[in-house]
């Protein structure tokens, strides 16, 4: 060794996490030639490859900036570091060609909301991006619905038809520039463009005229597609109620509230009430709907979200989303508020549209134009919805801006595929002590959808280099999840629904041991055959026990399915079970039913069509309707909603919650619970007081049950699951109750608490059960 080598040493590190295609090598290469550093980076298969030599001082100041100055989009999982010799005679610091092979360690970064730096150039009018719908650079853009496999490099993406142009490729190549490898860098020379159609095919207009001209027929009340980041959007004018009204019809979506999208956060604050943890998440780089309690006397369309006093709200993600802003703003003027629908691409119950030709196919009966672009989108993607409470973060969906991100365990485990539900579907894989839950796929009730979830199970083995080792899917032998697990040929496991809920959340806080559950959704598969939903579980997910300590008071479902759709006829099975045979003097609703209630009535009592469901979603429909609130629904949770948007807060009385013991079960008793109400009703309580003694009454009981649970097993956490537990109520003040009573509330904040979360839960579940 020479001895001006005595003083040197050379470090390697090997790093995983999100570092691929978010500026890790040019920060690399940076802070080494900073430091007078030699040696190299590279991606590979195993992570972003790192090789530094020079003195102790000079690498621990490199070593610092690597664990503590990371790029923007940067996250480092695991770092590998040794001591290897050194090179003799290396003068510089390269970045070297990408190097594949099989299986890799690198986590792919979710698509991003556009940068400032970006920003102020497509609004610059003398920079060359002026006015370019699709300017990115390694600090935003597009990741995960480009990305067809790993190394994260432009071949790879769906940008690799497109061939840079000089300048493009020079700041591509640059390592001191922020698009140095940069994989969606364009320019208008070079990169994808937009166009403007009718529901025909036929080209009206190209480029910014086309951007120009959709804005103005926006301001003049048509529906458009726009073809966005993971699929198209319906947009039209959020003010306009003609607009509003005609895409509802056309959608077939009656009542489910419609998002929109403001240029600013000024804008926003016009129309909802922000709060700091709001106004972050609004602003974060997910740049997710938001939702928010809206401002009375806006400008804003009443037919946005009729049934709730909340708003989903997002600002402009993509540059096209700001220039079409920006545009609009132009059109409408000063005076008009900006403020623009923007919901999913699809037709009721399918998965957003994803290509151009499928959209015109799937949407020409719902848009009047359709704005599209010649950037392939290679994986559907929704907008993530969010709602925040003092910094405390519920998902509704999860999807653009959050996946891939991985949900971390407390163990590595066997590559295992969770299949999920069969509403709100989502799938998971893991990989080693990762759980990938994929974007939201939606309600597998059409060959659409389920075709969705055969893509996206190719997908994600692809893009994450994994085979599954067993998979996980659901009791219920129906679903078409089920029966792909089936047909496989791998090993099967089946986790009943509700358990499948509370593994998920002992998952995303890292728990391990015994843990008393709430499982309160709508209705899964129980294992003794009825329809469960109310539900006071034991899980242990060490031995791998579970147990059903107690459920809601099992109620008839007259007509079964028809009776979700139609709550009416749980109402009616409440009073039935109460003693009340005749009410319609008391119930006026109940006229309007009166041929199909004689024959509810000849149900439940010869116990025909009425499966059991011990359900807490069906107790909210069955109170909703009960009040007279909503008889029929259009959409899930449409009678609970609803419902807690009446509350009268000023109301402190609750109705009291009794727990019974009946067949070796903790049974809360809801038909008790109920008669309460009825009681109120009688005495013409108001509905709002009526609507916050149930709110208060229920989580006061609750608390109860799960104290009971507690006094005898001797556990004090509660994992808290189900799609009740996106009631917002519930969510600001069941946690609160709990802990005032001893209890350890577990919560969902990585993924929602509704059937998205169940693949995470069956996932996991099949890791442990390869494992022992």
């Amino acid at each position: 060794m020479n001895s001006k080598n005595i003083l040197l040493k050379r470090n390697s590190y090997i790093v995983n996490g999100q570092v691929q295609g978010v500026g890790f090598r040019p920060f690399v290469y940076k802070m080494a030639m900073d430091l007078n550093l030699t040696g190299m980076v590279k991606n590979t298969s195993a992570g972003v490859l790192i090789e530094v030599q020079g003195s102790e001082s000079q690498l621990s100041q490199f070593e610092f900036a690597l664990k503590h100055k990371l790029p923007p989009l940067a996250r480092i999982v695991h770092l590998e570091k040794k001591e290897i010799p050194l090179h003799d005679d290396e003068t510089r610091f390269v970045i070297l060609k990408s190097e594949g092979g099989e299986g890799h360690q690198v986590l792919i970064s979710p698509d991003v909301c556009i940068c400032d730096d970006c920003l102020q150039e497509i609004f610059d009018p003398e920079d060359r991006r002026y006015m370019y719908p699709f300017t990115n650079c390694t600090n935003c853009g597009p990741r995960f619905t480009i990305t067809r496999s790993i190394p994260y490099d432009r071949d790879k993406t769906s940008m690799a038809c497109f061939p840079m142009c000089p300048l493009c490729q020079k700041e591509y190549e640059d390592p001191l520039n922020r698009r140095f490898h940069a994989q969606p860098n364009a320019c208008s020379e070079c990169g994808p463009h937009v166009w403007l159609i009718d529901k025909q095919g036929k080209t009206l207009s190209s480029e910014k005229e086309a951007l120009e001209e959709t804005a103005r027929l926006l301001t003049q009340g048509r529906v458009l597609a726009i073809k966005g980041l993971g699929g198209f959007h319906l947009a039209c004018d959020a003010t306009n109620d003609t607009a509003v009204n005609s895409l509802r019809q056309r959608k077939n979506r009656p009542a489910k509230p419609l998002a929109i999208m403001v240029p600013d956060i000024a804008t926003a604050r016009q129309v909802a009430h922000i709060d700091p943890h709001e106004e972050e998440l609004l602003l974060g780089r997910e740049h997710p709907i938001v939702v928010l309690k809206k401002k009375s006397d806006t400008a804003l369309s009443p037919y946005l979200a009729p049934d709730t006093n909340y708003i989903g709200l997002m600002l402009p993600y993509t540059p096209l989303h700001c220039i079409l802003l920006f545009l609009y703003q132009k059109y409408i003027g000063a005076e008009k508020l900006p403020a623009l629908v923007m919901t999913s691409g699809n037709f009721s119950s399918e998965p957003i549209s994803l290509g151009n030709r499928e959209a015109l196919k799937r949407l020409s009966k719902i848009a009047d134009y359709f704005l599209v672009h010649n950037r392939d989108i290679l994986i559907r993607c929704d907008d993530s919805v969010v709602y925040t409470s003092e910094g405390k973060r519920l998902f509704f969906r999860r999807a653009r801006g959050y996946t891939p991100s991985p949900v971390f365990l407390a163990s590595e485990g066997e590559t295992v595929l969770g299949v999920g539900p069969e509403l709100k579907n989502t799938i998971c894989l893991t990989k080693e002590n990762q759980a990938f839950v994929s974007q939201h796929i939606g309600d597998l009730k059409n060959l659409e959808t389920y075709e969705f979830f055969l893509e996206s199970i190719a997908h994600w083995q692809k893009i994450l280099q994994v085979s599954p080792k067993a998979i996980v899917c659901d009791l219920h032998p129906d679903y078409l999840s089920t029966k792909y697990a089936r047909e496989h040929g791998l090993p099967v496991y089946s986790l009943q629904h509700h358990f499948a809920h509370i593994h998920a959340v002992l998952a995303e806080n890292k728990f391990s041991g015994p843990c008393l559950g709430l499982a309160l959704d709508g209705t899964g598969y129980g294992e003794d055959g009825t329809l469960w939903g109310g539900e006071l579980l034991l899980v242990d997910n060490v031995r791998l026990s579970h147990a059903r300590l107690g459920c809601f008071s099992p109620i008839s479902l007259p007509g079964g399915e028809m009776a979700i759709h139609e709550p009416w006829r749980i109402a009616r099975s409440f009073l039935y079970s109460i003693g009340i045979d005749e009410s319609r003097e008391k119930l006026p609703w109940l006229k309007s039913f009166a041929k199909a209630d004689q024959i509810v009535i000849q149900m439940l009592s010869k116990d025909i069509n009425c499966p059991k469901s011990s359900s807490c979603g069906r107790f909210f429909d069955a109170v909703a309707a009960l009040l007279g609130l909503r008889l029929k629904i259009d959409y899930e949770g449409q009678a609970a909603i609803i419902l807690e948007r009446v509350q009268d807060f000023s109301e402190k009385d609750f109705y009291e919650a009794k727990i019974k013991e009946k067949n070796g079960l903790l049974v809360f008793d809801t038909v008790e619970f109920m008669a309460q109400i009825v009681d109120d009703m009688e005495k013409g309580l108001d509905k709002g007081r009526i609507s916050r003694r149930f709110h208060l009454g229920l989580m006061h009981g609750l608390c109860s049950w799960v104290k009971k649970a507690s006094a005898r097993t001797d556990i004090k956490h509660v994992a808290l699951s189900g799609g009740v537990m996106q009631n917002l109520t519930l969510h600001r003040e069941l946690p609160e109750m709990l802990k005032r009573q001893g209890l350890k509330p577990l919560m969902h904040r990585k993924v929602p608490p509704n059937d998205a979360c169940i693949s995470l839960g069956q996932a996991v579940y099949g890791q442990k059960m390869l494992k022992d």
